[in-house]
């Protein structure tokens, strides 16, 4: 016998309890979406009523992770490779303590990403973004600059750490006590048609050993 093929949409067939709250959450997204792009864009606007108000409120929910910059766009674009290294101070099984060559956490971002069609935020710009962070907030002797110095450290040592700790760095029953990160920098070589002179020869940024807590070694962060 025919049997009609029914022409209700998805939702109807839905109790009003779990209608309500699929609504409810689709209404949750929508204002957070709207929130975060209205934030991202006071952060960029230029200086306003708004931005000097509640200038604070917005930094806070931008930095670190969602910080805009222009450098795509700038007169003179980035035209140099930087790697971020890190190594270790680690306490051993047995008690005992040795220090670990030098990781390069960039080269292990470029080979997740090379021939993944969907590389992930996290890889192509997590480490990339927690760099520039701290070189912006310090100078040139490492001391920290403005009030996010601080910040921009300890989100750096928490990516390492984890990046060491997801590695196997420490060992069986190991730890990471103290680590140090550098940065490798050699710019780009100048096309073959070009009369400019690029010296290629890489630069270093050695940053101090930092302390990590009890919590970081046991892999404790987020």
């Amino acid at each position: 016998s025919y049997q009609p093929v029914s022409r209700e949409p998805p939702s109807a067939v839905l109790s009003p309890r779990y209608r309500i709250g699929a609504a409810v959450a689709v209404a949750v997204v929508a204002v957070a979406v709207c929130v975060h792009l209205g934030m991202v864009f006071l952060h960029i606007a230029p200086s306003n009523t708004v931005t000097k108000a509640h200038g604070k409120a917005i930094d806070d929910w931008i930095y670190p992770e969602f910080e805009q910059n222009w450098k795509l766009f700038a007169p003179n674009p980035l035209q140099q490779n930087v790697a971020v290294q890190v190594r270790a101070l680690v306490r051993t099984a047995d008690g005992g303590s040795r220090e670990t060559g030098w990781y390069d956490l960039s080269a292990q971002d470029g080979r997740a990403i090379d021939g993944n069609l969907l590389p992930s935020h996290t890889q192509q710009n997590e480490l990339r973004r927690a760099w520039d962070f701290f070189t912006a907030t310090h100078d040139n002797g490492n001391r920290a600059v403005g009030v996010r110095g601080t910040l921009s450290e300890s989100y750096l040592r928490r990516i390492v750490v984890l990046r060491l700790e997801r590695g196997g760095a420490a060992g069986a029953g190991g730890a990471v006590e103290r680590v140090q990160v550098r940065s490798r920098t050699t710019n780009v070589a100048a096309p073959s048609w070009s009369r400019e002179k690029v010296s290629t020869d890489p630069s270093y940024r050695v940053l101090p050993w930092w302390s990590v807590s009890g919590d970081e070694a046991r892999g404790g962060v987020q």
